[in-house]
């Protein structure tokens, strides 16, 4: 039962699975194109290539050999997965799964053509002629995103013509890898926006996760919480949306798909096929098993019988608000430690950007779920990053 895992990817989300893979005894070699990431401060090996570069993807995986090749960021050479899989490697979820989602064109194009899924109008632009043809298309105010991207970066809206040029040179900057493109949206008057994490199994068995709410400041996820107070038919509808985008990719894991829910119902907006951010919710013992624990259980045909909510939880990120290419400190851990029922998970980042985020506070128990919320943002408030 001890498997090799190739993780692409080492970030904080990466960390945790590594630690849910060791604590089901598997050996796990962390890759990112920076040294001292989160993940490879506790996986048994790493190693420091650029990860858009087919040539090194290649040469680690014929050094290591791997039994699973995990893939956990966006900026990877993903068409050489389907090779990989030719050869013999498990490919997680699937090689079809990682090159489509990495990319907002492949998935949306999946969803929406493919299999008729309900998204919001879209337009793909190569340049700011081609961007002013898609606002002009969806109209204003519209959304606008890389189609590689993370975490967020280089998403904003636009809510003038004069926004236009604004918002393309922000994609651009926040556009990971070598493609400059971008999706632009209609922006969808939504009430709320969920994050359903998907379990897919090779016993054919696909699970839900109770439904996560979450906020956003810069496309990027601030607080969330678990369960989503929401209608039966909309989440039923979203189940089924979930269903069938992830049965049409193939493969076995956690996805964490986002939908957006208004009064006409509910739109698909992305997948990944991946343990989400907004899912470190779960981290705060708000189900049997956290989306990491689950994906590790797939990734190794563990199966899962049910995934019930066991208590209310919240989570909200602890952002730097300084640069600094020193390992940081923190302040403020002894005096949030005094608030009950709740935790915080430092991430062992390296260095600091502004609004880079550092590390997580959860809090949990039977209170509604606003009222969580409200504390982990004030434990959030209190850890300061030097």
């Amino acid at each position: 039962m001890r498997n090799k895992i190739l993780l692409l990817g080492s970030g904080e989300l990466g960390k945790e699975l590594v630690i849910a893979m060791q604590r089901l005894g598997q050996y796990v070699i962390a890759v990112d194109n920076y040294k001292n990431a989160p993940a490879m401060q506790v996986a048994h090996e790493y190693e420091v290539i650029n990860m858009l570069d087919g040539a090194e993807l290649d040469r680690i995986v014929k050094k290591h050999q791997p039994d699973y090749i995990v893939p956990e960021v966006e900026s990877i050479r993903t068409e050489r997965f389907y090779d990989y899989e030719e050869q013999g490697y498990n490919v997680i979820p699937s090689a079809k799964a990682a090159n489509f989602t990495m990319n907002r064109k492949s998935i949306r194009d999946l969803a929406a053509i493919d299999l008729g899924v309900k998204t919001a109008k879209y337009k793909y632009a190569t340049s700011f002629e081609e961007l002013k043809i898609g606002v002009n298309f969806t109209g204003i105010p519209c959304v606008v995103k890389p189609l590689m991207s993370s975490s967020g970066k280089g998403q904003s809206v636009i809510k003038t013509e004069s926004d236009i040029e604004k918002a393309w040179n922000y994609a651009m900057e926040g556009s990971r890898g070598d493609l400059m493109e971008v999706i632009v949206e209609e922006y969808i008057n939504f009430d709320y926006e969920i994050t359903l994490l998907t379990l897919t199994q090779n016993n054919g068995n696909t699970l839900f996760c109770p439904p996560i709410g979450h906020r956003q400041e810069r496309g990027d996820y601030q607080e969330s919480w678990q369960p989503m107070t929401m209608q039966d038919v909309h989440l039923k509808m979203a189940q089924e949306m979930a269903n069938k985008v992830t049965k049409a990719l193939g493969g076995s894991g956690i996805w964490g798909v986002e939908f957006f829910v208004g009064n006409d119902g509910v739109y698909f907006s992305e997948l990944s096929p991946r343990p989400h951010d907004t899912g470190m919710v779960t981290l705060a013992g708000t189900q049997n098993f956290s989306e990491f624990e689950l994906h590790a259980r797939a990734i190794l045909g563990i199966p899962v019988l049910d995934i019930p909510l066991v208590r209310n939880g919240a989570s909200a990120v602890i952002l730097a608000d300084n640069e600094s290419d020193k390992w940081p400190t923190f302040t403020g851990l002894k005096e949030v430690a005094n608030y009950k029922n709740t935790d915080f998970k430092i991430f062992g980042k390296p260095t600091s950007r502004i609004y880079r985020r550092m590390g997580v506070t959860l809090s949990y128990g039977t209170e509604e779920c606003s009222e969580l919320v409200v504390k982990a943002k004030e434990m959030a408030e209190k850890i300061k990053i030097n």
